[in-house]
This record gives C-alpha cells, structure tokens and sequence, in this order.
C-alpha cells in the first residue's frame, strides 16, 4: 500500500508540483490550502507524511505544527519556504518538524527528503511494536501488596532520573523484570537494554563481554570486538549478581559510569566490602537509589494475580485451554514457601501447563513439595499478638483469594460483616 502524504500550501500552483513529483514516486498524495483544512485532513485520513508550507494566511506553519504536536509526537512532518533562513529553520525545528526544505525545491532531494523521513517514523513504529512484543513477555506484574506499591513508585521516580539504580533481594524476586521496566518508564526506552550476567561468565570472558577486546588479545580473539558497555551508549546497561564481579573488572567498571546503570544482587555487599571482595568506592557510585524487593512469601496476596499471569502466559504460548485456577490449587500455592520467589513460580505454572490439560489447574497439576505445603507453623517464641495477627491475615489472604478479590464476597465466607473486615484490611496493611 503506498504511503499517504499530505500537501499543505496556501498556492495551487505548488501544491500542483508537488503533487506531481510525489505521484510519480508512487505515493498516494492529499491536498490541503489552509491550516484548519490541514488539521482536519490529519484526523480524517491519517497521513504516513505532512509536508508543511511555513508562510501561510490565517494560521501560518508553525502553528498547525504546534498544534499537531499535542497529540502526535511520531508523524513525520517536513516544512517548506521559499524564505530558508537557519532562524526558520531552528524555529521549525524546535516546534517539532522533523526536517526542512526550501523553495524552489530540488526534485531528487525532495525525494530524498521524503523517503529517509518515512524509513525514520517506520524504524521508529518497529521499535515501538518489538518494544512491546518483549515486554508482553518481560511484563512486571507486582500484584498489590503494600510492600510492592512502595518498590513501585519509588522505581517510577528513579526512572526519570539518570541515577544508578542498585537493585537488592533474593535470587528469583525479579530483579531483571524491575530493570527492564525502569528502563521503558525512561526517556531511553527506544535504545538499548542490555543484560549481563556476572556471574554467568569466566572472568576472561565477562571482561571481554563488558569491555571488549582488540584482535589476537587472547587465544580465538580472531576481531575486534566491541564491549557491551561500548554497545549501550544512550540506553542501559543491566549487570546482574554484581557482588559475583572479580575485583579486576570492578575497578574498570568504575571508568563506564556515565552510561546509566541498574546494577542487582542478591549477595550483602556491605559484608562483601568488609571480606575485602568488593570495591568500597564502586559500592558508593552503584548505591544512589537502592530498591529492596521484598521475597514472595512476604507478599502472599500477591500470589493469586502472579499465578493467574503466568498461566494465560503459558497457556497462550502452548495453544493449552487453561482459562483458570481452583481454588484448592490456589490455596496451595498461597500456602508454599516459595524458597525460589517469582522464578519458582513461573516454573510451577510452565510445568503444570505443559504436562497437563485444562480448563482448570488443579491441585494434580502442583509437584508434591507445593501440594504437601502447609500454612507456616507459628513459634512459640513469637508474641502473643503477632502470632493472632498473623494467623488473621493468612485467613483474610486465602479467603480474598478464593473469592477473587471480591471483599463481600471474602467477609461472607469469614462470617464477618463487611466493614469489620475492611477495618481489619486496614489494620494488618491488606491491600
């Protein structure tokens, strides 16, 4: 289908010619005298491309141009003038247009104007749709729990920012998954997220995974290669397990920060510098905003919403017919430990949809160790009122879970009336 560009000049006679150098090229071309009329053609047939006179009667080019900017920042739109001064040119270009060219215009580089801009907004488009082709996949689902929230607006903050970003928690909390959303909530979301595990790699192999390497540097150094830090440049880069970094490459790793950086472990870092095993003063540059996220069995409500995620994942990705989970299944899975947090998870759901069938997933469809799983066992060393707290709320949790979040529907099944159990939501912190 051939791309839609709208003409837009006050003279029929250079509305003619453009017409005329754009059907040939094989494009399909709109006209448009006036400001008003322009912007009524933007909304009615959704151009590919606006070429844009800038001296015009009534409303001139800047105007229309400003005003299609407050609702479009990816159409591509290129000012034409016979008075091509760089003072309209930077003002053009400051309004938002994406490129300038004056009268009388040269054929070929109008046509070469027009065709690298449309190459630009269609680069652009497949970014933005791979963009969020792999975040449907890596999409952060936290749940609701209060713990949660916090991480979540205080990662929303700092992802306006351009401040290093240390992530802290158990292995399996979804460190990658915050990162990578942090990234998308910046103004870098369209450059590069690059992930590197460093703990993964030998460390001749992580260094020159970072840093790169000349050619014939070491044994099968055939070429150059350039670092991933080198290959991040305006994006960011993700170094996961950095308390697993050897001393050596911390030391370099100290030269890149100006690249933004989201670095995670799972290690104490403040015993690891005391070990002598990581750099002070690295620790320092990592630890602008630090995010702790809380462990799964810290955040049992949260379960229900993660366990549903993961099986319309899976399930779609397996053509399987899952559309839900029984509530024996569910309370199973509220019950578990979950030593390996969300990783474990996402484990248990694959495994149950890939070996099993549906609609439902059932308690037969849970391995043993999360099927045998019972509610934690209260210590006797634990006061009186924390004990009853917290056998409260692991009563509410289950009861919310089982009925899907509906709190009438939970306080009927509790035997209490509803405002006494939104008193007691409020109380014990239940989101």
């Amino acid at each position: 289908m051939a791309n839609k560009i709208l003409i837009v000049d006050d003279e029929p006679f250079n509305l003619d010619l453009l017409e005329q150098e754009l059907s040939d090229l094989g494009y399909a071309v709109v006209r448009a005298e006036t400001g008003a009329a322009a912007l009524t053609q933007v909304d009615q047939i959704a151009p590919d491309l606006v070429l844009l006179d800038y001296l015009m009667p009534g409303m001139n080019g800047i105007e229309v141009l400003q005003t299609i900017r407050k609702t479009q920042n990816d159409l591509p739109i290129v000012m034409i003038t016979a008075y091509g001064t760089i003072d309209l040119a930077v003002e053009a270009i400051k309004a938002g247009a994406d490129d300038f060219i004056t009268k009388p215009f040269d054929p070929e580089h109008l046509a070469l104007v027009v065709r690298k801009n449309l190459e630009r907004a269609k680069l652009r488009s497949d970014v933005q749709f791979y963009a969020e082709e792999l975040g449907g996949r890596h999409r952060l689902v936290s749940g609701n729990s209060e713990s949660m929230r916090q991480v979540l607006s205080e990662a929303r903050k700092a992802a306006a920012a351009r401040a290093t970003v240390l992530l802290l928690g158990e292995s399996g909390t979804g460190k990658e998954l915050f990162a990578r959303s942090i990234h998308n909530w910046s103004d870098r979301r369209l450059k590069p997220f690059v992930a590197i595990n460093c703990a993964g790699l030998a460390k001749d192999l992580l260094e020159s995974e970072l840093f790169g390497h000349e050619k014939g540097a070491f044994t099968g150094a055939h070429q150059l290669k350039k670092g991933k830090l080198e290959l991040a440049q305006g994006g960011t880069v993700f170094l996961d397990e950095i308390g697993d970094l050897a001393l050596e490459l911390q030391t370099k790793l100290l030269r890149f920060l100006d690249l933004r950086i989201i670095a995670a472990t799972s290690r104490d870092l403040e015993a690891a510098i005391r070990a002598g095993l990581f750099r002070e003063d690295l620790y320092h540059r990592l630890d602008v905003i630090a995010l702790t996220l809380p462990p799964l069995r810290e955040r049992k409500e949260d379960i229900p919403a993660l366990a549903g995620y993961f099986l319309e994942r899976f399930a779609g990705e397996t053509k399987k017919n899952f559309s839900g989970i029984t509530d024996e299944a569910r309370d199973k899975l509220i019950a578990y430990a979950w030593p390996g947090n969300i990783r474990e998870l996402a484990n248990v759901i694959e495994r149950a949809v890939v070996l099993g069938e549906g609609p439902e997933l059932t308690v037969h469809h849970l391995p043993a160790r999360v099927v045998g799983a019972q509610p934690a066992a209260v210590s006797d060393e634990v006061p009186y009122h924390d004990a009853v707290n917290s056998y409260r709320r692991e009563l509410i949790v289950r009861a919310l879970a089982s009925a899907r979040g509906n709190r009438a529907t939970a306080a009927k099944n509790l035997g209490l009336h509803r405002t006494h159990l939104m008193k007691l939501l409020k109380a014990l912190r239940i989101t």
